[in-house]
């Protein structure tokens, strides 16, 4: 699991094209919303270690959280093979993480 927000956001497109499961975690470092989510995330991701973690830095301007319609911090986008299936907003409960993961794994 990716632990810092990295200012270097991919582009859409490769986002889009990425195949097989993934969060896109979007949020600040300095980000209190965003770091009460951490710990339930961590919890959750222990059991789905398959999934690629993608954690960018979010921000005015910011083209790819745009792309994607975010607005509050920390937005969770589960993808798989590029498509949206769930989307968590400020998530404080490992359960609900949980099964935003099981989702995209089922949907192989």
């Amino acid at each position: 699991m990716e632990t810092i927000y990295q200012a270097d956001a991919p582009e859409r497109a490769e986002i889009d094209t990425l195949a097989g499961a993934v969060l896109l975690e979007f949020g600040a470092n300095w980000c209190g919303h965003c770091r009460a989510t951490q710990a339930p995330l961590a919890e959750a991701y222990a059991g789905h270690g398959g999934v690629r973690h993608i954690k960018v830095e979010d921000g005015p301007g910011r083209a790819l959280g745009r792309s994607f319609r975010v607005k509050l911090w920390p937005t969770l986008i589960f993808l798989r093979d590029g498509v949206e299936l769930a989307r968590l907003v400020r998530p404080l409960e490992a359960a609900q993480i949980d099964a935003a993961f099981s989702r995209i794994e089922a949907a192989a």
